[in-house]
């Protein structure tokens, strides 16, 4: 059981889920782990099982203005496609599904400590804690889908997702990978701010 279990979400594969998951809501029916590598031509974030085998990859090409990021996966085949809009106030970012089902995301409410946000086009609601590195995806029926816990203090982002509903699998993977683009921007706009702040 992982060190943070009682009140941090994150576990690593082979561990238990976190205790309170199971109390609220039963054991998941199993969990996915993601990996963030920064290369030279892209950025890659690997997706993997319980037994570190790839399930799905994550590649954002570089340079790219719009963070057009394409999810395949373990055999080559496509998921999902997800892509940032530019000049708006508040980030949205776009996800197109292999199928063809299409969601928005935006992180306007991305500045509080407990967050909602509405998953436009699948009625989906997004909760979370930023500070906590914990979140909750809830269906329209308010129903859990699955839960995402980032891990603190790590040189890597890594984020483990537990599943309650194992034939969204591939919806939620976009979902995490966009969050993770979300999370990502936002810490740079602020490294960004702080740095122009300490110059002036």
């Amino acid at each position: 059981m992982g060190v943070f279990s009682t009140i941090h979400r994150f576990h690593e594969a082979g561990e238990d889920a976190n205790v309170n998951n199971v109390s609220n809501f039963g054991e998941p029916h199993h969990s996915l782990f993601t990996s963030s590598k920064v290369l030279s031509l892209h950025h890659r974030i690997d997706i993997t099982d319980s037994s570190d085998r790839i399930v799905y990859r994550a590649v954002t090409q570089f340079p790219s203005l719009h963070d057009k990021t394409d999810i395949e996966d373990a055999y080559g085949k496509h998921i999902a496609h997800i892509e940032r809009k530019l000049f708006t106030i508040h980030e949205r970012h776009y996800v197109t599904m292999a199928d063809g089902l299409k969601f928005q995301i935006s992180n306007e409410l991305f500045h509080l400590i407990k967050d909602v946000t509405n998953i436009e086009g699948l009625g989906w609601q997004l909760r979370g804690n930023i500070l906590g590195l914990n979140f909750e995806l809830y269906d329209s029926d308010g129903s859990v889908i699955a839960v995402i816990g980032q891990k603190m203090l790590s040189i890597h982002d890594k984020y483990c997702v537990d599943i309650y509903r194992p034939e969204l699998e591939t919806i939620v993977t976009a979902i995490l990978i966009t969050l993770q683009h979300m999370i990502q921007d936002r810490e740079n706009s602020q490294a960004s701010y702080s740095s122009s702040s300490s110059d002036s």
